[in-house]
């Protein structure tokens, strides 16, 4: 295994070059957040096949990864090239990813994670399009709960224009403004059934003032999780 010798010792590209299970967690995260031209072009989307099942586990429930969106874009087509892997190999990530999608929306862990794994998935595999059908076509309490957050947190950024990927240059936040009607019905439903939840209540005000091409109602900055509160 060869790369910048300065960023990383020769005796850890040796253990990168080894066995994937014998390489180190501390080890594991820094190549998978170390910028792509540092590393051989010809091994990097190897040795990331080699290691996806240790990264996989990474971005998963309980693993260490720090900045999922920064990991999985290294996996983009000007880095490990996903999207050129043998068949077999390039659906079964998908498929993990898919899992992992439906974990991170149900499991109540905050919004921004949501939104930082859909990012790197996104930029990972071309295109925000099929993961939020994916989303989308999640069912269930804990589906609808997580839908609803991520979707107030996506049109209360879009209202304040300031809706963006922090690593995903080619990313376009037209694709979510665009999802975001679609699942009003949905949101709606939730807010009926549930007419205390406020955060239901904000998300359907979100959504129809986008669809209005209206300002928000909010004052700014808002909170972690909720709007501070009407505008006059």
């Amino acid at each position: 295994m060869s790369g910048c010798i300065r960023c990383i010792p020769e005796s850890e590209l040796r253990l990168l070059g080894g066995d994937p299970a014998e390489v180190p967690e501390d080890l594991l995260g820094h190549f998978m957040r170390e910028v792509v031209d540092h590393w051989d072009a010809d091994q990097y989307p190897l040795l990331w096949r080699r290691l996806m099942p240790r990264a996989l586990r990474a971005w998963g429930p309980g693993g260490h990864s720090t900045d999922p969106a920064l990991e999985l874009g290294h996996l983009a087509r000007h880095g490990a090239g996903l999207q050129g892997w043998p068949t077999p190999e390039r659906s079964a990530v998908e498929q993990a990813f898919r899992a992992l999608l439906a974990i991170a929306l149900t499991d109540g862990r905050p919004v921004g994670e949501i939104t930082d794994l859909m990012e790197g998935i996104a930029h990972a595999t071309g295109g925000l399009e099929p993961w939020l059908s994916h989303i989308a076509g999640l069912s269930g309490p804990q589906a609808d709960a997580g839908l609803l957050r991520l979707a107030l947190c996506w049109a209360t950024e879009l209202l304040w224009e300031e809706l963006g990927f922090a690593w995903w240059d080619d990313g376009d936040t037209q694709t979510i403004a665009d999802w975001l009607p679609t699942q009003r019905s949905r949101i709606a439903v939730f807010a009926a059934r549930h007419p205390r939840c406020k955060t239901a209540k904000d998300a359907l005000i979100a959504i129809d003032r986008l669809h209005a091409g209206d300002h928000s109602p909010w004052f700014y900055p808002y909170g972690l999780d909720q709007p501070l509160g009407l505008a006059p």
